[in-house]
C-alpha cells in the first residue's frame, strides 16, 4: 500500500512538470512562427514583444529543473521513473535554446528594417520556420503521448529543414555576387536561415528523447542529414 501511495505521488509531481514542458513548448512555438512573421512585414514592434517573452522560456526552464531535481530528491525513483524525471530536464534544455534561436532572429529583424529588401527570402525564411515549427510540435506530442514512432517521423523531417537551410544558403550567395549592397543583408538572413536550422535540431533532440525514454535506448543509426553547405 505504500509502495502504491509513493507511486502516484511521483506520478502527480511528474505531471505537474510535464504540465510546465507543455506550457514551454507552446511559449516557444509561438515565438518560432511569430519571429518568422515579424522577419518577413518587418514588425518591429512584434520583433521587441519576442525579445521580451524570452524571460518568461528562461524562467519556466529554471522552475521545470528546480521540480524535476526535487522531484528525484523525495521520490528516489527507480530506473524507468529517473528517465522521465530526468526527460523533461534534457527537453526543457532544448527549448530554452530554440527560444533563444527566435529572440536572435528578433533581434536580426531590427537590424534588417532600414536595409534593403532581399526578394522571396524572408517568404522562404518563414516556409522553414513553419517546418520547423511543426516538428517541434510532433516531438512535444510524441514526449505526451510516448509515440516513438511519431518521434521517429519528426527524426526523419530534421533531412527537410536542412534541405531548405542550404537552398537558401545558395540563394543568398547569388545575391550577394549579384550586387555588393546585398552582402550584409544576406549575411544577417543567412544567420537567421542557420538558427532555424539549428531549431529542427532541438526538435530532433527532443524526438531522440522521447525514444529513448520509451524504449531504453537511443536510436543507434545516424541522424538523416543533408550535405550542409556550411
Amino acid at each position: 500500500m505504500m509502495s502504491e501511495h509513493i507511486l502516484s505521488a511521483f506520478d502527480r509531481d511528474l505531471e505537474a512538470v510535464q504540465a510546465l514542458v507543455v506550457k514551454m513548448g507552446g511559449l516557444v512555438e509561438e515565438q518560432i512562427l511569430e519571429s518568422a512573421r515579424a522577419l518577413e512585414v518587418r514588425d518591429l514592434e512584434l520583433a521587441e514583444q519576442i525579445r521580451a517573452r524570452d524571460r518568461a522560456v528562461d524562467e519556466l526552464e529554471e522552475k521545470i529543473n528546480e521540480e524535476a531535481a526535487r522531484l528525484i530528491a523525495l521520490r528516489a525513483p527507480a530506473a524507468r521513473d529517473l528517465r522521465m524525471a530526468l526527460s523533461v530536464i534534457k527537453i526543457s534544455a532544448s527549448l530554452e535554446r530554440v527560444g533563444d534561436y527566435a529572440k536572435n532572429i528578433a533581434k536580426r529583424t531590427q537590424v534588417l528594417s532600414d536595409g534593403p529588401q532581399i526578394s522571396g527570402t524572408a517568404t522562404a525564411i518563414r516556409r522553414m520556420a513553419g517546418t520547423t515549427e511543426a516538428m517541434l510540435k510532433d516531438a512535444l506530442d510524441a514526449y505526451i503521448q510516448r509515440d516513438p514512432k511519431l518521434a521517429a517521423d519528426v527524426r526523419e523531417r530534421d533531412l527537410e529543414v536542412d534541405q531548405m537551410y542550404n537552398a537558401l544558403f545558395r540563394e543568398f550567395l547569388t545575391y550577394m555576387m549579384e550586387d555588393p549592397r546585398n552582402i550584409t543583408p544576406c549575411m544577417h538572413l543567412h544567420f537567421i536561415a542557420k538558427n532555424i536550422e539549428r531549431m529542427g535540431d532541438h526538435a530532433t533532440t527532443i524526438a531522440e528523447q522521447v525514444i529513448y525514454l520509451v524504449t531504453g535506448e537511443m536510436p543507434e543509426d545516424a541522424r538523416p542529414k543533408s550535405s550542409s553547405v556550411m
